[in-house]
């Protein structure tokens, strides 16, 4: 049997308790990505100073253990639940996953796209707009100031890509021709309206601006259907994945993406608080948490889109 010190588990709890009330304070809302490592430092630290004062120090340890990420997560990403390929970008570049687990390198892109079925890939770096093929050869490029957000839409016969550069909100077709500004933005991602391939939603955080991106004019009232889809929402330190009315997934910290896949069966959450990826089904209910994100594709990692059928 276990030694136990005299009013262990009072002390157990009340430890608990000052932990958790100073974790509920701190500021409620989603950090900026600058800050998720000195939480995470912090936290880590704190744990260690807890587990070497006392033994129920360390039943404190064990259960912030438990609250942040999925227990029995996998420690790489060794395959993808459902079809298609991830684009993920982080410091170390744009990078392609593929279903088996299997990843390749593009290059040194900050932002990185999809086209409509999956056959190439737009991406930005410094001064350029860039098109690649998923070996990552480059197609074309466009030479503008800091482009950033481009967002790819259309048939395999007549696409466009939208992106930022420059304070402007600009338009070039899928094979680099006929790039044109079409209004104001700030450094915003742009969002093709689902199933409309010539309508563009633009918000700079005050008001949505609907556009018609083949004549350029503001939609003043678009027939837009609007589309269920999965969101967050942060509050008490708390995250939580909502479809529809329904809460399908919660944890403690951060959760900074939720993102659907292509059979619309699965949700990818990203939740750099417990550098983790979490991939969810609702029915049959199922969880895969997969760890160490950061060191398997660099800091700041991002899910870029997950294609296609």
């Amino acid at each position: 049997m276990r030694f136990r010190a005299p009013n262990e588990h009072e002390a157990q709890d009340r430890a608990w308790r000052i932990v958790r009330a100073a974790y509920a304070d701190r500021e409620p809302v989603a950090w900026p990505r600058r800050h998720v490592r000195p939480f995470v430092t912090g936290a880590l630290v704190a744990a260690v100073a807890a587990a070497a004062l006392s033994p129920p120090g360390r039943s404190v340890v064990h259960s912030l253990r438990e609250a942040v990420g999925v227990k029995r997560a996998e420690p790489a990403l060794f395959s993808l639940p459902a079809p298609g390929q991830l684009l993920v970008t982080s410091r170390e570049g744009a990078w392609l996953v593929h279903r088996d687990g299997s990843k390749r390198l593009l290059g040194h892109y900050r932002d990185a796209t999809f086209s409509p079925h999956g056959l190439f890939i737009a991406a930005t770096r410094a001064n350029q707009l860039v098109a690649l093929d998923p070996k990552g050869n480059v197609r074309w490029t466009l030479a503008r100031p800091g482009p950033r957000f481009p967002a790819w839409t259309g048939t395999r016969s007549d696409t466009r890509i939208a992106y930022i550069a420059s304070g402007r909100l600009r338009i070039v077709a899928g094979d680099g021709t006929g790039d044109h500004a079409i209004g104001p933005a700030a450094p915003v991602p742009p969002v093709w309206a689902p199933g409309l391939d010539r309508v563009l939603l633009y918000s700079n955080g005050h008001r949505t601006v609907v556009y018609d991106a083949v004549s350029g004019t503001v939609l003043h009232r678009p027939h837009l259907q609007p589309q269920p889809s999965p969101r967050i929402r942060v509050r008490n330190g708390q995250s939580e994945v909502i479809v529809g009315s329904r809460v399908v997934f919660r944890g403690t910290g951060v959760f900074d993406q939720v993102v659907q896949s292509p059979d619309l069966r699965w949700l990818l959450v990203s939740w750099p608080t417990a550098n983790q990826w979490v991939f969810i089904r609702e029915q049959p209910r199922k969880i895969v948490g997969v760890s160490r994100i950061a060191q398997q594709f660099g800091r700041g990692a991002r899910i870029d889109g997950w294609c296609c059928r």
